[in-house]
């Protein structure tokens, strides 16, 4: 294995929109502070970009004090509002929610510039919130029931994730080109990057260094607790 570091960190303060690149993350048992804390709901029912990809042409921020942007308007504006509907639907609301039911699997996605390489699309199609730098092709497959180490916060790398709808549409132009998907199908059985749980918390940083190392005896009660036993 290469020297592996931590090569982009990405925020989506609002589910489905999208994400904004960090330099620092403070990452918690929930995963990145002010990470997918606001959401999209359709009479008291959550949409993504599954069901409403023009959701994707938006881009959500935190602001300093904590208050979650969409194109610069504070999420709760009229004028943040108006722009969910346009992309939504007249019936689409925003709800502010910071339950575990917002992220799709796992707090965290981990991909790694390997696989981004040899998928050989846009890494944002992937919507990671941990970029890893320095990793041979596609090591990260390798990598299932494993610890992710930077500094202080350790992360379980519980999974493979499915790959859906979402990565079909360009980042930018909202283009969309079902081939994206089949070749995910066909060339990675459906999967890349990582679901992943955090077990210890702590602040990351672009650059920092990362090392994979297997579950130890004594990493059990942790895993327990956060329900992510790999065995």
């Amino acid at each position: 294995m290469n020297d592996v570091y931590v090569k982009e960190l990405w925020r989506y303060p609002v589910k489905s929109l999208r994400g904004e690149p960090l330099e620092t993350a403070d990452v918690a048992l929930d995963g990145i502070h002010g990470d997918r804390c606001v959401h999209v709901q359709d009479d008291g029912r959550l949409i993504t970009a599954r069901t409403h990809p023009g959701l994707l042409g938006l881009t959500a921020m935190l602001r300093g004090d904590g208050v979650p942007l969409i194109e610069g308007h504070p999420w709760w504006d009229a004028r943040a509002d108006a722009l969910v509907k346009a992309a939504a639907g007249p019936n689409a609301q925003l709800v502010r929610y910071d339950g575990p039911e917002r992220f799709d699997i796992l707090p965290l996605l981990v991909a790694t510039d390997g696989a981004i390489a040899a998928f050989g699309q846009d890494r944002r199609r992937l919507r990671p919130n941990i970029v890893l730098g320095g990793v041979d092709g596609l090591e990260e497959r390798s990598w299932e029931g494993r610890l992710l180490r930077i500094g202080e916060l350790v992360v379980f790398l519980h999974s493979l994730r499915g790959r859906c709808i979402v990565t079909t549409y360009d980042p930018d132009t909202l283009a969309r080109d079902v081939g994206v998907l089949r070749d995910i199908a066909r060339r990675f059985r459906g999967k890349l990057a990582l679901n992943a749980a955090v077990i210890a918390p702590g602040q990351i940083h672009v650059g920092d260094r990362a090392e994979v190392v297997e579950v130890e005896p004594r990493h059990r009660g942790l895993l327990e607790q956060a329900e992510v036993l790999p065995w």
